[in-house]
């Protein structure tokens, strides 16, 4: 036990007490820590809002046996229009909990810390609306549960793929579709997927709102959900905002 440092983003913060804190990080050396940051709802507090979500911070931890103390916390980076505007702010949300819940304690992931970092700065220069969708099959792909969009997942058959499951594999043809009632996708949607798997990240995200990006969004969302088994409460707020 002792102190280090480490930079990290802040994905959650949960009350402990009256004025402390349990700050819940994505840290590029350590992966996921939960730490104890005393004090911090006092007024006077010295870390001020640099331990709220979407913090990108620079802090020097004390080791403890469950959770570790926060001593010192410097800002990195504000993300201040994301703060500043409801709908990017909603969509950050979407990408801190996505991460919390493919983030394991105590385990470098630095892919992963990478990606977020660089989907916070993307939402902050530009709101495209494929970004979480993009965001979500880049964490599946990380997973080891990256959809096929070439062919057909069920029989390997070529296109037309007019079905999409995850639990089959990813885009299926007509009759693999129908053998397992997968909820249909259109030519678009299952383009931008493909563009966003297969190195065309940039172009996809520089395609604008439509119906198109809204079935990818309900898609990718979806299968995150069947993939860690449980709802992402942030994207029903996306979904309201």
């Amino acid at each position: 036990m002792g102190l280090y440092r480490d930079e990290g983003l802040v994905l959650r913060t949960l009350r402990l007490g009256e004025s402390d804190r349990i700050v819940t990080l994505l840290t590029l050396g350590r992966g996921k820590v939960r730490a104890v940051a005393k004090g911090v709802r006092k007024t006077k507090s010295r870390f001020g809002g640099r331990l709220e979500p979407l913090g990108h911070v620079s802090v020097l931890f004390y080791e403890g046996r469950e959770l570790d103390i926060v001593t010192q916390a410097d800002s990195l980076e504000t993300f201040r229009l994301i703060r500043e505007d409801l709908d990017r702010l909603a969509k950050a949300h979407v990408l801190l909990e996505v991460t919390d819940q493919v983030a394991q304690e105590r385990q470098a992931n630095v892919q992963l810390y990478q990606m977020l970092v660089g989907a916070l700065r993307a939402l902050s220069a530009h709101d495209s609306p494929l970004l979480v969708p993009a965001f979500i099959l880049k964490v599946l792909a990380g997973e080891g549960a990256q959809p096929v969009t070439g062919r057909c997942a069920g029989c390997d058959g070529p296109p037309p793929l007019v079905g999409f499951d995850l639990l089959e594999g990813g885009a299926l043809c007509s009759a693999c579709a129908g053998r397992v009632s997968a909820p249909a996708i259109s030519p678009e949607a299952l383009d931008l997927v493909h563009r966003v798997l297969t190195g065309d990240l940039a172009g996809a995200l520089n395609h604008g709102a439509g119906p198109a990006t809204s079935e990818v969004d309900r898609l990718t969302t979806r299968s995150f959900e069947h993939h860690v088994e449980r709802r992402l409460k942030s994207a029903t707020v996306l979904d309201r905002s």
